[in-house]
Parts: C-alpha cells; sequence; structure tokens
C-alpha cells in the first residue's frame, strides 16, 4: 500500500510540474504559449472589435479584404457592430444593404445568418412572401441606418424585381423616418460642442453635415450619425427611432442636451457652437 501512495504522490507532482512547465511566460505550446500574456489577446475569446468594425466597414463593397478577413478568420462572417446608440449592423446586412450580391454570398458561405433584407436583395420573392405572411407588418421594419425593406429590394436591381413589385403593392414597405423640418437658423440653435467629462474624449459635436442635416458625433474621431427632429427640441438618431436626444434651450441657443435610451444615459454641456 505504502509503495501504491508513493506512485500516486510522484505521478501528481510530475503532472504538477509539467503544467507549471507549460504555463511560463514565452514558451510555446507545442512546446506551450502562454497565449494570456500577449497584447494581442486582450478581448479573448470575444474577437478582436477593432476586426469586427473592420469587417461590417468593408462588406459595404471591399470584396478582396472580406475575403483576406475570412481567411484569417471565418467567424467574422458574423461580425455584428453597433454604430452608435444601437444601430447595429451584420456584415451580411452591409452587403444586403448595398446591393452586393459577391460578399452577401460569399459570408453566407461562411456562416453568416441572412434575413428577411437578404433575401429581398436577392430577389426571392417566395421566401419573402413567406416572412410576411407569416409575421403580417413586419415589411414596416427597419434595416440598419433605418434602411427600408423595399431599398434593399431594389439594391438587387433586375434580379429583385419581382419583390420589388410586389413590395410596391403592399404599399407599406418603404415608410422612412419622419424628420420635422427646420429653418438654417433652428440649426444653428443646436451646432456645437457638447462635453459630459473631463476627457478629451467625453465631448459629442453636433453640427450640419453635407446634406443640410444635424448629426452627431462623439468627438475626436466617432462615427457621425444624422439627427431626424420630433419636435420640441427632440431628435434621434439614424438606426436608433426609440433613443431621443433631448436638447435644453435657453435664449437663442441650446444649453445642454441630454440622452434618453429608455433611462436618461447622460446629459452633456455646451461649451462652444
Amino acid at each position: 500500500m505504502s509503495q501504491l501512495l508513493s506512485r500516486r504522490r510522484f505521478i501528481a507532482s510530475t503532472s504538477a510540474l509539467c503544467v507549471t512547465s507549460v504555463l511560463i511566460p514565452g514558451m510555446s505550446i507545442a512546446q506551450g504559449t502562454y497565449a494570456s500574456e500577449t497584447s494581442d489577446l486582450v478581448h479573448f475569446p470575444s474577437q478582436d472589435p477593432d476586426l469586427v468594425k473592420e469587417m461590417v466597414g468593408v462588406a459595404h463593397g471591399n470584396a478582396t479584404r472580406v475575403r483576406e478577413l475570412l481567411e484569417d478568420s471565418p467567424a467574422l462572417a458574423k461580425a455584428t457592430y453597433d454604430w452608435g446608440y444601437g444601430d447595429w449592423e451584420t456584415a451580411l446586412g452591409a452587403a444586403s444593404h448595398v446591393g452586393h450580391r459577391e460578399i452577401a454570398s460569399l459570408l453566407m458561405t461562411n456562416g453568416a445568418r441572412p434575413d428577411i433584407f437578404t433575401f429581398a436583395m436577392f430577389g426571392q420573392l417566395d421566401v419573402v412572401k413567406a416572412y410576411i405572411v407569416a409575421n403580417p407588418g413586419i415589411q414596416r421594419t427597419h434595416g440598419p441606418h433605418g434602411l427600408t425593406l423595399l431599398h434593399h429590394a431594389r439594391k438587387g436591381g433586375e434580379h429583385a424585381r419581382a419583390v420589388v413589385e410586389y413590395l410596391e403593392q403592399l404599399g407599406d414597405a418603404d415608410i422612412g423616418y419622419t424628420s420635422l423640418p427646420l429653418t438654417e437658423e433652428e440649426k444653428r440653435m443646436y451646432t456645437g460642442e457638447y462635453t459630459f467629462g473631463k476627457e478629451s474624449t467625453s465631448a459629442l459635436k453636433i453640427a450640419i453635415d453635407k446634406s443640410g442635416s444635424l448629426s452627431i458625433m462623439r468627438q475626436p474621431d466617432g462615427v457621425s450619425r444624422l439627427l431626424y427632429h420630433q419636435g420640441n427640441h427632440e431628435f434621434h438618431p439614424a438606426g436608433s427611432p426609440a433613443v431621443r436626444i433631448r436638447f435644453q434651450v435657453g435664449g437663442s441657443q441650446a444649453q445642454s442636451l441630454t440622452i434618453f435610451d429608455g433611462q436618461p444615459t447622460l446629459t452633456a454641456q455646451r461649451v462652444r457652437g
């Protein structure tokens, strides 16, 4: 019995020694890599958010880069990114709303999950009809950035003509966001920089974009989002109609803004304009 126990102790101690040697930083796991020490695994096991953002971005039209990213990580085919305020977009959603069939097909081959917007772009009338019969009113649902189902079908070109005609007959598959008109003077009432903290990145810029619409962007290098005027100094950002951005106006200028995502998220004070 004592010999058996001694043997067990020996096996346990040598096993522990082997595990310890594998965990020594700098060793390879075929000699044992201590992966948790490498800087490129900060987000592990989640995928790198910068790569996720890039995949969704290039899925709008850069098929070459999409292939490169998929070669490195096929799971990026399912990449989903929030462009701001809950405007979530998948890589496949990006390819679908610009009508890029090649990229959409490539993503689905690698596991991306299609939805009614993708089927509309591909011109798959039977599938689109089945969605709408099973879920009456789903044709009014907006895709990424608030783009309509009919917009996606139109991007399908000749392949999707039958879907376009069907959705046009429904009469409510192309209802965009409501945005009440503003004069140039009223727009300037809101423009400027608003801060909500001491850091340089704790700032929001309200500007008038090239189309003449108001937009909001987190400083210094965030993504600009269009604003849709709902009245009473209240707006919602593109892709997120449930979010509200409410300005507090004093005199001829807004003094602050508060963002509501159900509950108040933050209040920012105007510092320049």
